[in-house]
């Protein structure tokens, strides 16, 4: 049925006005954020290989962000080339801050701080995030708060949710691998962590040595996702990959053994097909499969070991006690089952930022920057001078008491049904 004039009239002024509305409603929210004073903080993140930066008000509201990844380029070399890193965050940091600001509609002047990862992380990338934010600190007169990258992944579930302190804290990445109880926002107990490598590292190395790159599923993710995704295919009963530090009555990690365990598993298998190194196996999913479900055992295992400790020691609240779990690995489905039966047998609730902010960005480098803004906490002067830490331990080290109390586990069967 056509429409009249007046009819076709109306229908377009009807179309525009909800146009304008969604276009209001966002200059709305930017001017109510201005007209109210609420105080605005500019986060910037470039510790590995993600160039993020964010605006967000005091309420953990944003308004506006911009990430750019490295990770095509560095699945064509093989791994994190730190010079190459270094130079994409160079070539993309200026204009990743400015779609952030743009996209905000905020100017610098309105800012209240810019908030930096400054530790720990690759030496060379940190290095272009603090050069860029100190210069622009200096130019706008804005204070300066140096965040250590963990913690902001810990506080990052308090912009989603009211959780309080004191809650326990496990982030798993390609980088780190560590447990934690918060107990305030630059208040944290170390209670173990990785003595060798990351379990993103050693799946990201595994997948290399599988050439899972190769795999038409798996050409454009990273190794952690490529092992996941086959792992939903594969059996991990076909291999047995013994679980590490099972005699270490502690909550560290250690994941390069059982890196070595697949390596020596792959070498046999492709003797035994008869194929060179860097041919897919045909019983890659199974390996996965099996690399997958060793490594949930094994963070599973500790994590249950850190909450009987906590509740031992009367460090967790008796009322809604909380695993907060972020970093990288923490989307990884599996795992996240594994550790939902060890909450559920704990009596803990299992909270997981959405997997986009499980991994590096600006956002909760916002975050962690409007937490210690609240709070009066390391806002530094733009005069002041900061120097970047690759290496930087997260909070009181409380690992020997961990050890000390020799806390075994009562059986549980950490078993997931598809």
């Amino acid at each position: 049925m056509q429409k009249s004039g007046l009819a076709k009239c109306l229908y377009l002024k009807l179309g525009l006005n909800r146009a304008h509305l969604c276009l209001n409603s966002y200059l709305w929210k930017s001017a109510f954020t201005r007209a109210m004073g609420s105080r605005l903080v500019l986060g910037i993140e470039t510790s590995c290989d993600e160039t993020g930066a964010a605006v967000m008000d005091e309420t953990g509201v944003i308004l506006g962000e911009s990430l750019h990844s490295q990770k095509e380029v560095h699945l064509k070399t093989g791994g994190i080339i730190p010079t190459i890193a270094q130079q994409l965050h160079r070539e993309n940091i200026g204009r990743v801050v400015q779609e952030a600001m743009e996209r905000s509609s905020i100017s610098p002047s309105q800012l209240s701080a810019v908030a930096t990862t400054v530790k720990p992380g690759l030496a060379l990338c940190l290095g272009i995030g603090l050069d860029f934010s100190l210069s622009f600190v200096k130019k706008h007169q804005k204070p300066f708060i140096p965040i250590h990258h963990m913690e902001a992944h810990a506080l990052t579930v308090r912009m989603l949710q009211p959780v309080v302190f004191p809650f326990l804290v496990l982030l798993v990445s390609g980088g780190h691998s560590l447990l934690a109880l918060a107990r305030g926002i630059d208040d944290f107990l170390l209670l173990g962590q990785t003595l060798d490598e990351a379990p993103g590292d050693a799946m990201d190395k595994v997948a290399r040595r599988l050439s899972l790159i190769k795999h038409p599923k798996c050409s454009t993710i990273s190794g952690g996702q490529a092992i996941e995704l086959l792992a939903q295919d594969g059996d991990r009963l076909k291999f047995h990959f013994r679980p590490p530090m099972g005699a270490h009555y502690d909550c560290n990690f250690s994941f390069a053994g059982l890196r070595n365990q697949v390596k020596m598993t792959i070498q046999k298998k492709e003797a035994e097909e008869g194929v060179e190194p860097g041919t897919l196996l045909s019983c890659v999913n199974d390996i996965a499969a099996a690399m997958q479900h060793t490594v949930a055992f094994h963070i599973a295992k500790r994590t249950h070991r850190a909450i009987l400790f906590c509740k031992a020691q009367g460090l967790l609240p008796s009322f809604n006690p909380t695993l907060v779990v972020s970093g990288g690995v923490a989307s990884n489905q599996y795992i996240r089952k594994t550790l939902k039966i060890v909450t559920d047998a704990t009596g803990l609730d299992l909270l997981c930022p959405p997997s986009k902010l499980c991994t590096d960005n600006g956002v909760m480098i916002a975050w962690n920057g409007v937490e210690r803004l609240r709070e009066g906490k390391g806002i530094l002067s733009y005069t002041d001078v900061v120097h970047y830490e690759p290496k930087a331990p997260l909070g009181v080290d409380i690992t020997a008491e961990v050890e000390a109390a020799a806390i075994k586990l009562p059986p549980l069967k950490l078993k997931i049904m598809d």
